[in-house]
């Protein structure tokens, strides 16, 4: 590990037409300390590959490119750029997200310097639409306190509202802390038990210290597409909030927290995953939403109660075609 060295790493698949504004964004980067850019490159069919190769001749002290033969997915693919970093401290951004603070890297690092027991400095960001080209607010912050002590946050990033309660693209946080939460936590970094590297990552750096928060955006999210989390079918966004849904319990369990803001949460995760099975037509999803209730000993509540009525056979299937023609006439 290089001690006077940040490392960013940046995921990409089929992104060739933004790949490049994510680069130009974090080159632009003014710090005391020098960067590493790792691009965990995951089989793209499309050109993103070719994109990537053309940066690192430009800058071959900078960037280095783990090129996947085939695709990993996400998160193995976070997962194996994080072990390969070699830099005290880590940030990320998506290849379709860019920075739009180019002293994002300086605020966040001099914090970390100077403030040992803080494991992660996360910001304010903009949402960006791709259609539009418009930076738009994101919604109030959880939290706006510059420091606090990171077990007060855990209910909120296993348990977040409009926003996550810490959005990883934002943040830079410790290498060696994180790499002891992998070696002391492994089932939670398991790529294939869990569909979703920020929250836990968020979580453990929290559990470990404070946490640093900048109240001012340096991040412009990509929206508009189909990402990790918006993917492009009824079924897979069920498969992948179930997943989240998921670990959120698992770490909620093992760690024993608990409250009124988790039963809330739960509550409308396994309503959300009941809308997505009424939508999708498939009995299978809305039998596996209704054994996650009771797997995690979530009580109904009006809304779950509500959706269980529309999942009945008969009413179902009258008010999906009811759906469709409102949706066909429009």
């Amino acid at each position: 590990m290089d001690y006077e060295l940040i490392s960013v790493i940046v995921c990409t698949y089929n992104q060739q037409d933004t790949i490049g504004r994510t680069l130009d964004s974090i080159l632009a980067q003014r710090c005391h300390l020098p960067i590493e850019i790792v691009i965990g490159e995951d089989g793209s069919t499309d050109s993103t590959l070719a994109v990537c190769q053309l940066y690192q001749r430009q800058h071959p002290d900078t960037i280095r490119i783990l090129a996947n033969k085939h695709n990993k997915g996400f998160v193995a693919n976070y997962f194996d750029c994080l072990r390969a970093c070699r830099g005290k401290y880590i940030a990320d951004c998506a290849g379709d997200d860019f920075w739009i603070d180019k002293q994002k890297l300086e605020k966040s690092s001099f914090i970390l310097d100077t403030n040992p027991d803080v494991g992660i400095v996360h910001t304010d960001w903009l949402r960006y639409n791709e259609g539009t080209k418009e930076l738009v607010p994101s919604g109030e912050p959880m939290f706006r306190q510059a420091f606090i002590d990171g077990r007060e946050m855990l209910a909120s990033i296993l348990a977040p509202r409009e926003r996550p309660a810490i959005h990883l693209c934002t943040s830079m946080y410790r290498n060696e802390w994180i790499l002891q939460a992998m070696q002391d936590f492994p089932r939670f970094f398991d790529p294939h038990t869990y569909r979703c590297e920020d929250v836990q990552i968020a979580f453990f750096l929290a559990r470990m210290g404070r946490v640093a928060y900048l109240d001012t955006p340096t991040l412009a999210y990509s929206c508009g597409g189909t990402t990790i989390s918006n993917p492009s079918s009824e079924e897979k966004q069920f498969r992948f909030w179930a997943n989240v849904t998921k670990l959120s319990f698992d770490l909620a369990h093992t760690f024993n927290i608990t409250g009124t803001e988790l039963d809330t949460f739960f509550q409308a995760r396994i309503h959300k995953l009941l809308m997505h099975a009424f939508r999708s037509g498939k009995p299978s999803l809305k039998k596996e939403a209704i054994r996650m209730q009771h797997d995690m000993n979530i009580a109904s509540n009006r809304h779950i109660r509500q959706a269980k009525i529309l999942l009945f056979p008969g009413l179902w299937k009258a008010m999906r075609l009811l759906r469709n023609r409102i949706k066909n006439a429009k």
